[in-house]
């Protein structure tokens, strides 16, 4: 008799490689399941392959995990090019935002397994997923931020880095508590227009204030008080 796992279709339209069925497969069950809670052989099952294949493709458990993120992140690079003629700053920001928000707005599996297992401690306390694809996009933050900080446009007592782990962080956190509303009753009620406005104040309180310029082309100078 064959065991129906929950909450999971019994077989998925076969995309065109074993590879793609068992991302595909593992990115379903970890997301409806959890990782710790799904097997390698329901995956394998899932996928319409066998557990050997599975570690021929990925290694481990972990590192199919591992490719799942790193293809999310990689599904995101056509926008992340696109908005790379952006001046450094604010926008280019918010654009990359705005990515990041489309992205998983439009695959709820993978917006699970970013903010619920992406972080997650494993190994007893020794590993962390970060896949090639996140780092990339930290770079490219980073890269912003660091262009930003020369060109005098970002607070001078503020480092780049910071600055980075602070606005991701309060993006990430945002996000996590919205995936946790919707499994269980956790207060979270607010939208992606949430996300820009407080995204957009936690910037504006880094950036320099821009220099007044006049018509010329000269700076302003301070005018001297009269005693």
């Amino acid at each position: 008799m064959t065991t129906v796992l929950p909450n999971v279709p019994q077989s998925l339209a076969p995309p065109a490689s074993s590879h793609d069925r068992i991302l595909a497969a593992a990115k379903r069950l970890f997301a409806s399941q959890g990782y710790e809670a799904t097997s390698t052989m329901a995956i394998a099952r899932l996928a319409g392959t066998s557990e050997s294949q599975m570690m021929k493709h990925f290694g481990s458990k972990e590192g199919l995990l591992e490719a799942i993120l790193d293809e999310g992140w990689k599904s995101m690079s056509n926008a992340l090019v696109q908005i790379g003629s952006l001046s450094p700053g604010a926008k280019k920001l918010m654009a990359m935002l705005e990515v990041v928000l489309d992205t998983l707005g439009d695959d709820p599996d993978l917006k699970e397994l970013f903010l619920l297992e992406g972080r997650r401690v494993r190994r007893e306390g020794r590993m962390v997923v970060l896949s090639p694809g996140y780092l990339k996009f930290v770079g490219m933050v980073d890269e912003v931020l660091h262009q930003m900080k020369v060109a005098g446009s970002l607070k001078p007592d503020l480092n780049p880095e910071a600055v980075r782990s602070a606005i991701m962080g309060i993006t990430e956190g945002m996000m996590r508590d919205q995936v946790l509303s919707h499994r269980r009753e956790f207060p979270a009620n607010y939208v992606d227009d949430d996300f820009r406005r407080i995204f957009a104040l936690a910037l504006q309180a880094m950036i320099a204030k821009p220099i007044a310029v006049k018509k010329d082309g000269n700076h302003h100078k301070p005018v001297p008080k009269k005693r």
